[in-house]
Protein backbone atom coordinates (compact mmCIF):
# COMPACT_ATOMS: atom_id res chain seq x y z
CA UNK A 1 0.00 0.00 0.00
CA UNK A 2 1.36 3.41 -0.93
CA UNK A 3 2.12 5.66 2.04
CA UNK A 4 -0.19 8.64 2.48
CA UNK A 5 1.72 11.87 1.94
CA UNK A 6 0.99 14.86 4.18
CA UNK A 7 -0.82 17.80 2.57
CA UNK A 8 1.99 20.16 3.51
CA UNK A 9 5.64 19.56 4.28
CA UNK A 10 7.69 21.38 6.87
CA UNK A 11 10.61 23.27 5.34
CA UNK A 12 13.96 22.47 6.95
CA UNK A 13 17.47 23.82 6.43
CA UNK A 14 20.81 22.08 6.88
CA UNK A 15 23.92 24.16 7.63
CA UNK A 16 27.09 22.17 7.01
CA UNK A 17 25.44 19.85 4.52
CA UNK A 18 28.53 18.25 2.99
CA UNK A 19 30.34 16.80 6.00
CA UNK A 20 29.70 13.16 6.84
CA UNK A 21 26.96 14.06 9.31
CA UNK A 22 25.45 16.65 6.99
CA UNK A 23 25.25 14.35 3.99
CA UNK A 24 23.75 11.60 6.13
CA UNK A 25 21.09 14.13 7.12
CA UNK A 26 20.43 14.82 3.44
CA UNK A 27 20.16 11.10 2.69
CA UNK A 28 17.49 10.75 5.38
CA UNK A 29 15.63 14.02 4.82
CA UNK A 30 15.48 13.61 1.02
CA UNK A 31 13.02 10.75 1.47
CA UNK A 32 11.28 11.97 4.62
CA UNK A 33 7.56 12.21 3.80
CA UNK A 34 6.82 15.24 6.01
CA UNK A 35 9.64 17.68 5.23
CA UNK A 36 11.18 19.53 2.32
CA UNK A 37 14.69 20.90 2.01
CA UNK A 38 14.52 24.69 2.07
CA UNK A 39 18.18 25.73 2.27
CA UNK A 40 21.54 23.95 2.36
CA UNK A 41 24.96 25.41 3.14
CA UNK A 42 28.60 24.44 2.74
CA UNK A 43 31.63 26.69 3.11
CA UNK A 44 33.85 24.39 1.05
CA UNK A 45 31.43 23.76 -1.81
CA UNK A 46 29.48 27.02 -1.85
CA UNK A 47 27.88 27.63 -5.26
CA UNK A 48 27.95 23.97 -6.29
CA UNK A 49 25.01 21.61 -6.48
CA UNK A 50 24.83 18.95 -3.79
CA UNK A 51 24.54 16.22 -6.42
CA UNK A 52 27.78 17.40 -8.03
CA UNK A 53 29.58 16.98 -4.71
CA UNK A 54 27.82 13.69 -3.90
CA UNK A 55 26.64 12.05 -7.16
CA UNK A 56 24.75 9.36 -5.24
CA UNK A 57 22.19 12.07 -4.39
CA UNK A 58 21.50 12.91 -8.06
CA UNK A 59 17.78 13.31 -8.61
CA UNK A 60 17.19 13.39 -4.86
CA UNK A 61 19.08 16.49 -3.69
CA UNK A 62 20.08 18.82 -6.51
CA UNK A 63 19.91 22.13 -4.60
CA UNK A 64 22.75 24.63 -4.84
CA UNK A 65 24.79 25.11 -1.69
CA UNK A 66 25.00 28.56 -0.13
CA UNK A 67 26.72 30.19 2.83
CA UNK A 68 25.69 29.47 6.44
CA UNK A 69 23.74 32.73 6.78
CA UNK A 70 20.84 33.06 9.25
CA UNK A 71 18.58 34.98 6.85
CA UNK A 72 18.78 32.26 4.22
CA UNK A 73 18.71 29.40 6.74
CA UNK A 74 15.53 30.86 8.23
CA UNK A 75 13.68 29.66 5.13
CA UNK A 76 13.42 26.46 7.13
CA UNK A 77 11.10 26.29 10.12
CA UNK A 78 13.60 23.89 11.67
CA UNK A 79 17.33 24.33 11.08
CA UNK A 80 19.95 21.62 11.53
CA UNK A 81 23.41 23.00 12.30
CA UNK A 82 26.06 20.41 11.46
CA UNK A 83 28.99 22.76 11.98
CA UNK A 84 32.28 22.74 13.91
CA UNK A 85 32.18 23.67 17.58
CA UNK A 86 32.01 27.40 18.13
CA UNK A 87 30.44 28.09 14.74
CA UNK A 88 26.94 26.85 15.55
CA UNK A 89 26.24 28.88 18.70
CA UNK A 90 26.08 32.41 17.21
CA UNK A 91 24.01 31.14 14.28
CA UNK A 92 21.64 29.41 16.69
CA UNK A 93 21.21 32.68 18.60
CA UNK A 94 20.13 34.53 15.47
CA UNK A 95 17.90 31.72 14.22
CA UNK A 96 16.11 31.52 17.56
CA UNK A 97 15.63 35.28 17.45
CA UNK A 98 13.95 34.80 14.08
CA UNK A 99 11.54 32.29 15.60
CA UNK A 100 13.09 29.14 14.19
CA UNK A 101 13.75 25.87 16.00
CA UNK A 102 17.32 24.60 15.97
CA UNK A 103 18.72 21.08 16.17
CA UNK A 104 22.45 21.48 16.72
CA UNK A 105 24.71 18.53 15.92
CA UNK A 106 27.87 20.23 17.20
CA UNK A 107 29.03 20.11 20.84
CA UNK A 108 28.04 23.75 21.44
CA UNK A 109 24.96 23.09 23.59
CA UNK A 110 25.54 19.61 25.02
CA UNK A 111 27.37 20.69 28.18
CA UNK A 112 25.34 22.66 30.70
CA UNK A 113 28.28 24.40 32.37
CA UNK A 114 30.07 26.99 30.20
CA UNK A 115 33.23 26.54 32.27
CA UNK A 116 33.31 22.81 31.49
CA UNK A 117 32.71 23.63 27.83
CA UNK A 118 35.56 26.12 27.97
CA UNK A 119 38.04 23.56 29.24
CA UNK A 120 37.44 21.32 26.22
CA UNK A 121 36.41 23.63 23.38
CA UNK A 122 37.31 27.19 24.28
CA UNK A 123 35.14 30.11 25.37
CA UNK A 124 31.46 29.62 24.61
CA UNK A 125 30.06 32.11 22.12
CA UNK A 126 26.44 32.04 23.32
CA UNK A 127 26.40 30.91 26.96
CA UNK A 128 23.04 32.57 27.59
CA UNK A 129 21.39 29.88 25.45
CA UNK A 130 22.65 26.92 27.49
CA UNK A 131 19.75 26.88 29.98
CA UNK A 132 17.17 26.43 27.21
CA UNK A 133 19.03 23.70 25.29
CA UNK A 134 17.49 20.23 25.67
CA UNK A 135 19.80 17.23 25.39
CA UNK A 136 18.46 15.35 22.39
CA UNK A 137 18.48 11.74 23.55
CA UNK A 138 14.78 10.87 23.24
CA UNK A 139 14.98 7.73 25.34
CA UNK A 140 16.05 9.89 28.30
CA UNK A 141 14.50 13.30 27.65
CA UNK A 142 11.48 12.78 25.38
CA UNK A 143 8.99 14.96 27.27
CA UNK A 144 11.39 17.90 27.49
CA UNK A 145 12.07 17.63 23.77
CA UNK A 146 8.47 18.07 22.62
CA UNK A 147 8.31 21.86 23.21
CA UNK A 148 12.05 22.51 22.76
CA UNK A 149 13.28 25.42 20.66
CA UNK A 150 16.94 24.39 20.85
CA UNK A 151 18.03 20.75 20.77
CA UNK A 152 21.58 19.66 21.57
CA UNK A 153 22.02 16.50 19.55
CA UNK A 154 24.21 14.10 21.58
CA UNK A 155 27.66 12.92 20.60
CA UNK A 156 28.06 9.44 19.13
CA UNK A 157 30.11 7.90 21.93
CA UNK A 158 27.81 9.37 24.61
CA UNK A 159 24.75 7.94 22.86
CA UNK A 160 26.21 4.43 22.86
CA UNK A 161 27.40 4.70 26.46
CA UNK A 162 24.34 6.40 27.94
CA UNK A 163 21.81 4.01 26.46
CA UNK A 164 23.82 1.15 27.91
CA UNK A 165 24.40 2.63 31.35
CA UNK A 166 21.38 4.83 32.13
CA UNK A 167 19.18 1.96 33.40
CA UNK A 168 21.93 0.95 35.85
CA UNK A 169 22.46 4.55 36.95
CA UNK A 170 18.75 4.97 37.63
CA UNK A 171 18.82 1.83 39.75
CA UNK A 172 21.64 3.22 41.89
CA UNK A 173 24.18 0.69 40.62
CA UNK A 174 26.85 3.15 39.44
CA UNK A 175 28.46 3.68 42.82
CA UNK A 176 31.97 3.15 41.43
CA UNK A 177 33.38 4.33 38.08
CA UNK A 178 31.97 2.42 35.14
CA UNK A 179 34.58 1.49 32.54
CA UNK A 180 33.55 2.38 28.98
CA UNK A 181 35.68 0.65 26.35
CA UNK A 182 34.41 2.05 23.04
CA UNK A 183 35.45 1.55 19.42
CA UNK A 184 34.44 3.75 16.50
CA UNK A 185 34.71 3.86 12.72
CA UNK A 186 36.70 6.59 11.02
CA UNK A 187 33.74 8.79 10.01
CA UNK A 188 33.37 9.75 13.66
CA UNK A 189 36.28 12.18 13.18
CA UNK A 190 34.65 14.03 10.28
CA UNK A 191 35.57 14.50 6.63
CA UNK A 192 38.54 16.85 6.99
CA UNK A 193 41.90 15.49 5.81
CA UNK A 194 44.01 14.20 8.73
CA UNK A 195 47.14 12.09 8.65
CA UNK A 196 45.85 9.68 11.28
CA UNK A 197 42.76 9.07 9.11
CA UNK A 198 44.68 8.04 5.99
CA UNK A 199 43.96 4.54 4.68
CA UNK A 200 47.52 3.35 5.31
CA UNK A 201 47.32 4.57 8.91
CA UNK A 202 43.96 2.97 9.67
CA UNK A 203 43.89 -0.20 7.58
CA UNK A 204 44.99 -3.35 9.42
CA UNK A 205 45.47 -1.25 12.54
CA UNK A 206 43.65 -0.68 15.82
CA UNK A 207 44.55 1.93 18.41
CA UNK A 208 43.24 3.84 21.41
CA UNK A 209 43.27 7.62 21.54
CA UNK A 210 42.19 10.37 23.93
CA UNK A 211 42.76 7.97 26.84
CA UNK A 212 40.79 9.32 29.83
CA UNK A 213 40.99 12.72 28.08
CA UNK A 214 38.37 12.71 25.32
CA UNK A 215 35.94 15.58 24.79
CA UNK A 216 32.97 13.25 25.03
CA UNK A 217 33.94 12.22 28.56
CA UNK A 218 32.37 15.25 30.32
CA UNK A 219 29.18 14.81 28.28
CA UNK A 220 28.83 11.19 29.40
CA UNK A 221 29.64 12.15 32.99
CA UNK A 222 27.05 14.94 32.99
CA UNK A 223 24.19 12.79 31.74
CA UNK A 224 25.04 9.78 33.92
CA UNK A 225 25.09 12.03 36.99
CA UNK A 226 21.62 13.31 36.07
CA UNK A 227 20.49 9.68 35.80
CA UNK A 228 21.78 8.94 39.31
CA UNK A 229 25.41 7.83 38.94
CA UNK A 230 27.46 8.48 42.06
CA UNK A 231 30.86 8.26 40.33
CA UNK A 232 32.19 9.51 36.99
CA UNK A 233 33.01 6.89 34.34
CA UNK A 234 36.40 5.96 32.89
CA UNK A 235 36.07 6.38 29.14
CA UNK A 236 38.63 5.13 26.60
CA UNK A 237 37.86 5.35 22.85
CA UNK A 238 39.55 3.37 20.08
CA UNK A 239 39.70 3.73 16.31
CA UNK A 240 38.52 0.81 14.19
CA UNK A 241 39.53 0.24 10.54
CA UNK A 242 35.90 0.56 9.39
CA UNK A 243 33.93 3.49 7.99
CA UNK A 244 31.00 3.67 10.39
CA UNK A 245 29.74 2.21 13.62
CA UNK A 246 30.42 2.25 17.36
CA UNK A 247 30.68 -0.76 19.64
CA UNK A 248 30.94 0.03 23.34
CA UNK A 249 31.57 -2.55 26.06
CA UNK A 250 30.90 -1.28 29.57
CA UNK A 251 31.92 -2.83 32.86
CA UNK A 252 30.07 -2.01 36.09
CA UNK A 253 31.19 -3.33 39.48
CA UNK A 254 28.12 -4.13 41.57
CA UNK A 255 28.20 -4.66 45.33
CA UNK A 256 26.00 -7.43 46.63
CA UNK A 257 23.88 -9.89 44.69
CA UNK A 258 23.18 -10.06 40.98
CA UNK A 259 21.08 -7.08 39.85
CA UNK A 260 17.86 -7.65 37.85
CA UNK A 261 19.44 -6.63 34.55
CA UNK A 262 16.68 -8.03 32.35
CA UNK A 263 13.95 -6.11 34.12
CA UNK A 264 16.00 -2.90 34.28
CA UNK A 265 16.48 -2.84 30.52
CA UNK A 266 12.95 -4.02 29.77
CA UNK A 267 11.50 -1.27 31.95
CA UNK A 268 13.69 1.36 30.32
CA UNK A 269 13.39 0.39 26.67
CA UNK A 270 10.69 -2.21 25.93
CA UNK A 271 8.55 0.46 24.23
CA UNK A 272 11.41 2.26 22.48
CA UNK A 273 11.23 1.87 18.69
CA UNK A 274 14.97 2.18 18.10
CA UNK A 275 16.38 0.14 20.98
CA UNK A 276 16.81 -3.58 20.37
CA UNK A 277 17.21 -5.63 23.54
CA UNK A 278 19.40 -8.65 22.99
CA UNK A 279 19.99 -9.56 26.64
CA UNK A 280 22.19 -12.63 26.91
CA UNK A 281 21.49 -13.61 23.30
CA UNK A 282 23.90 -13.07 20.39
CA UNK A 283 26.11 -10.07 21.21
CA UNK A 284 25.49 -6.79 19.34
CA UNK A 285 27.63 -6.22 16.27
CA UNK A 286 28.26 -3.31 13.93
CA UNK A 287 26.77 -4.66 10.73
CA UNK A 288 23.27 -4.95 12.23
CA UNK A 289 23.12 -1.20 12.86
CA UNK A 290 24.92 0.13 9.78
CA UNK A 291 22.78 2.78 8.10
CA UNK A 292 20.08 2.65 10.81
CA UNK A 293 18.92 4.66 13.82
CA UNK A 294 19.01 1.59 16.05
CA UNK A 295 20.91 0.85 19.22
CA UNK A 296 21.34 -2.86 19.99
CA UNK A 297 21.99 -3.71 23.64
CA UNK A 298 23.26 -6.93 25.18
CA UNK A 299 24.33 -7.73 28.72
CA UNK A 300 25.86 -10.42 30.89
CA UNK A 301 26.47 -10.91 34.60
CA UNK A 302 29.91 -12.12 35.65
CA UNK A 303 29.37 -13.92 38.94
CA UNK A 304 33.06 -14.45 39.67
CA UNK A 305 33.96 -10.74 39.69
CA UNK A 306 30.58 -9.15 40.46
CA UNK A 307 30.48 -7.17 37.24
CA UNK A 308 27.61 -6.32 34.92
CA UNK A 309 28.90 -6.22 31.33
CA UNK A 310 26.80 -4.20 28.88
CA UNK A 311 27.46 -4.02 25.12
CA UNK A 312 25.90 -1.43 22.82
CA UNK A 313 26.15 -1.02 19.04
CA UNK A 314 25.09 2.02 17.03
CA UNK A 315 25.92 3.62 13.69
CA UNK A 316 27.87 6.74 14.63
CA UNK A 317 26.28 8.60 11.70
CA UNK A 318 22.81 7.19 12.44
CA UNK A 319 21.73 6.95 16.08
CA UNK A 320 25.01 8.68 16.92
CA UNK A 321 24.30 11.76 14.79
CA UNK A 322 21.95 12.34 11.83
CA UNK A 323 19.42 9.59 12.55
CA UNK A 324 18.99 10.78 16.10
CA UNK A 325 18.61 14.37 14.87
CA UNK A 326 15.78 13.27 12.55
CA UNK A 327 14.20 11.37 15.45
CA UNK A 328 14.30 14.62 17.43
CA UNK A 329 12.81 16.47 14.44
CA UNK A 330 9.91 14.02 14.39
CA UNK A 331 9.29 14.71 18.08
CA UNK A 332 9.34 18.48 17.52
CA UNK A 333 6.84 18.13 14.66
CA UNK A 334 4.55 15.76 16.55
CA UNK A 335 5.19 12.91 14.10
CA UNK A 336 5.75 9.23 14.85
CA UNK A 337 9.41 8.96 15.80
CA UNK A 338 10.02 6.28 13.19
CA UNK A 339 8.99 8.56 10.29
CA UNK A 340 11.71 8.43 7.64
CA UNK A 341 13.88 6.16 9.78
CA UNK A 342 12.54 2.66 9.20
CA UNK A 343 15.13 1.32 6.76
CA UNK A 344 16.81 -1.97 7.71
CA UNK A 345 20.55 -2.25 8.15
CA UNK A 346 22.91 -2.22 5.18
CA UNK A 347 24.04 -5.84 5.19
CA UNK A 348 26.53 -7.03 4.05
Amino acid sequence: MEAVQPATRTPVSVLGATGYTGVELLRLLAQHPAVELAYLSSEQYRGQRVSDVYPFLSGLVDETLGAPEPAAAARGEVVFTALPHGAAAPLARELLRRGRRVIDLSPDFRLHDPDVYGRWYGEHTAPELLPQAVYGLPELHRERLRPARLVANPGCYPTAALLGLAPLARAGLLTTPAIIDAKSGTTRAGRAAKVEQLFAEVNENFRPYGIAAHRHGPEIEQELALAGAAAPPLFVPHLLPVSRGILATMYVRVSGQKPPLDSLFETAYAQEPFVVLRGDGPPPELREVRGTNRCVLGWRWDEATGHAVVVSAIDNLGKGAAGQAVQCLNILLGLPETTGLESPALVP
